[in-house]
């Protein structure tokens, strides 16, 4: 089907949230809509909200005003976190057109087609109780455009409600993908020629808990490794707690799966983490290091680390920065604790100044590169398999499956979304710089 109308869009916070875009832009692409540059003129401006921090909050609003004075006549659409937490501030900004939540978003298109043409026409607003909401929506994708990894979204919702977090208000309860429905679509991504596919959820590690007959993270991770044309399975967060001993002989012995675990720290104190209503002691967290080392030759550990949590002292601080060090992540992603309206933590005493969290981060970011060209070091004189992701005047940039950025020079275009052996030269934070063998 072919029409004249456009569509632009902006995609905040995580790759669940980049994969729900996917999904609505299929709708509106098999509707004959064409996709757009965000700054430019558009029929449709789809906004797709972020609401884990106060910068996704405001980064959210921004967009939905850009949208506005772009082409004060274009149907501004609002969905995703921020919509649906917080759908009577989205409500407010003046010209948005629609506001959906983080269910429903199968009806958008015909939601977007009914609205009345011009500038006056009156909010409409679809955010359901996401509490009462208990199947997994599917949400097929037929393109991820413009990357050579595939995002696969098998679950979504979380019940932890860690003191900090406004997800669970956002997502709901954990609702899990039938297993048929992601070998299905796993199936179609290889078809298309995406070698790598991503598995995401909002709790990734819940998934199958809420099917009958229960089923956890590895059946699925083990199903997929079946997949004809698939060449490797990423796994992108999961907490320690959920790692169970299947899943890792699953990652130690299938060659499909990535060497690469995420799995979420927040602090190495165990004092915080008790205050973040965080599941697991540091102590719990440095076995399943352990044991996944010991299992698993050149396994990436990559963490997520938060600073300045209410009440976070000098010496919890200084003990997060040790246990980060005695664990040798290859990647840390730093977040500043940031305060949110209607959650436990954003009541609790001794609230962290800016500027102390600030200098927390910065010492944590710094760790956390000496760690990285550590582990990069090791790698330097060795070859690697190299799934090339871009090529820009010659240079290659693509990761190994143990998720070492790699750059290298010689590359030619028609290396895109092949996998190639590079002989790591030189070591970096950042990654590796390698010859092509």
């Amino acid at each position: 089907m072919q029409n004249n109308k456009t569509i632009a869009v902006c995609t905040l916070g995580c790759k669940v949230n980049q994969y729900d875009t996917d999904a609505v832009l299929t709708q509106f692409r098999e509707a004959g809509y064409s996709v757009v540059d965000f700054d430019q003129k558009a029929d449709v401006y789809l906004i797709n909200t972020c609401t884990v921090t106060n910068v996704g909050d405001r980064k959210s609003r921004q967009m939905i005003r850009r949208a506005r004075r772009i082409n004060p006549d274009g149907k501004v659409v609002v969905m995703g976190c921020l919509a649906q937490a917080s759908p009577e501030e989205v409500i407010q900004i003046e010209g948005v057109s629609l506001v959906v939540g983080t269910h429903q978003r199968s009806e958008l298109l015909e939601l977007v087609e009914s609205l009345p043409d011009g500038t006056s026409e009156p909010i409409s607003t679809v955010v359901d109780d996401i509490f009462a909401v208990d199947e997994f929506e599917e949400l097929p994708v037929s393109t991820f455009e413009g990357r050579t990894r595939a995002t696969l979204k098998i679950q979504d919702g979380c019940n932890q409600f860690c003191s900090y977090c406004r997800v669970p208000f956002a997502r709901g309860k954990p609702r899990s993908r039938r297993i048929e429905s992601v070998v299905e679509q796993a199936a179609q991504i290889a078809a298309q020629g995406y070698p790598e596919i991503v598995l995401t959820g909002v709790h990734l590690g819940a998934y199958g808990l809420d099917l009958e007959p229960k089923l956890h993270l590895s059946d699925v991770v083990e199903a997929l490794t079946e997949v004809e044309g698939l060449t490797r399975i990423r796994i992108s967060s999961i907490d320690p707690h959920e790692i169970t001993p299947r899943l890792l002989e699953l990652v130690a012995a299938e060659e499909k799966v990535c060497r690469h675990l995420h799995i979420p720290l927040q602090s190495g104190c165990d004092t915080v983490l008790e205050r973040m209503r965080r599941r697991y002691t540091t102590a719990e967290y440095r076995r399943i290091v352990e044991e996944a080392r010991e299992q698993i030759s050149d396994l990436a550990i990559t963490t997520d680390i938060i600073v300045g949590f209410p009440g976070e002292t000098d010496a919890e601080f200084a003990e997060t920065m040790q246990f980060v060090e005695e664990m040798a992540f290859s990647r840390l992603h730093v977040f500043r604790y940031s305060r949110r309206t209607g959650t436990p933590a954003a009541r609790f005493p001794n609230q962290i100044p800016a500027t102390v969290k600030e200098e927390r981060s910065h010492s944590l970011i710094s760790l956390g590169e000496k760690l990285a060209e550590q582990f990069h070091q090791a790698y330097v004189g060795k070859k690697l398999e190299v799934l090339v992701e871009q090529v820009e005047g010659g240079h290659g940039v693509g990761l190994t499956d143990n998720y070492i950025r790699v750059e290298f020079a010689s590359a030619s275009d028609s290396l895109v979304g092949k996998t190639v052996q590079i002989l790591g030269k030189k070591a970096s934070p950042k990654g590796i710089f390698g010859r092509l063998v």
